[in-house]
């Protein structure tokens, strides 16, 4: 099944070489979701085929214009080109308001329901439960309200031995019980445990998406064990009090977060503009966490 993350942008503050404002897709057993919408997001998804429409919840991490600028665009052109289907936007509920004014002075009535979903900075939250796959907001130490996100696969239910099931002839009628692990009893009361009949089902399959963050050790214990960790890296280390000043993270401090939480993979996005050349940071990442790699626009990230 599918678990896929898409890189269309993946600079701080300014599109500058080639490279644009952060946004991601999240494709989870064909269910897409835009993380972040900066500015030229659409013309992005263009550039890399992701087709817009399919989209049907984006999530905004705080109004940085780099997070966000993007949207109203990509709102109107759903509009423009005949949307009905609902669009679900999460973000800090001052966004419906910059939504609904350009939305106001504009003219412009939705041919499709636009639903908002206020998200609370201060304390997480399980923002999204629909068909194994969660969302939940990871509060991030930023200069203003921000949240990250964490996106879970979630399997609710057992598989099927089928060797065992046929072995002990299990009607086909109880195989949904057995899959939500209840044992089977036969007509004369003999019970056949459940774990004789089904799997164990998969590990939940998690990405963890860090936008704007101060090095806070307290993602450590949120992040753990996640099979990709986005996170931010705006500096190198001979910046690192320009990081602090302005509550970014350097390539060092990403890979330290990825290395002590113990995850599979890490990806390091959200360059200053003073950096033309990524693998230097890449390689300071590397200096702490060796699988670690740069979020190049276009590139693709399978769970």
């Amino acid at each position: 099944m599918i678990f896929e993350v898409s890189i269309l942008g993946s600079s701080s503050a300014t599109p500058i070489y080639q490279r644009h404002p952060s946004a991601q897709v999240v494709n989870i057993h064909e269910r897409f979701f835009l993380v972040d919408c900066g500015e030229g997001t659409l013309i992005q998804m263009n550039r890399y085929k992701i087709k817009f429409h399919r989209i049907s919840h984006i999530f905004i991490s705080h109004l940085h214009g780099d997070h966000y600028l993007g949207l109203l665009g990509l709102i109107s052109t759903m509009h423009l080109q005949g949307r009905t289907a609902s669009l679900n936007v999460y973000g800090p509920a001052k966004l419906k308001e910059i939504i609904d004014i350009q939305l106001d002075y504009s003219e412009t009535e939705l041919r499709y329901p636009l639903v908002f979903h206020p998200l609370d900075a201060t304390t997480p939250a399980c923002i999204y439960n629909e068909d194994n796959v969660e969302v939940h907001t990871i509060i991030l130490n930023h200069r203003i309200p921000c949240t990250g996100f964490m996106f879970i696969e979630s399997h609710k239910l057992r598989k099927l031995n089928k060797e065992s099931v046929e072995e002990h002839g299990i009607p086909v009628e109880f195989f949904h019980e057995l899959k939500n692990g209840k044992d089977f009893v036969r007509p004369d009361g003999t019970i056949i445990p459940n774990s004789q009949l089904t799997l164990p089902p998969p590990p939940d399959r998690r990405y963890a998406y860090c936008s704007d963050t101060i090095y806070d050790e307290r993602l450590i214990g949120i992040v753990r064990g996640v099979d990709l960790l986005y996170h931010e890296a705006t500096f190198m280390d001979d910046r690192v009090e320009r990081a602090r000043e302005t509550y970014h993270s350097t390539a060092r401090q990403a890979g330290i977060i990825a290395r002590n939480a113990g995850v599979q993979r890490l990806i390091i996005g959200h360059f200053s503009a003073r950096y033309k050349n990524l693998y230097p940071l890449l390689d300071e990442a590397k200096s702490e966490f060796n699988q670690v790699t740069l979020a190049l626009e276009g590139d693709r990230f399978s769970i």
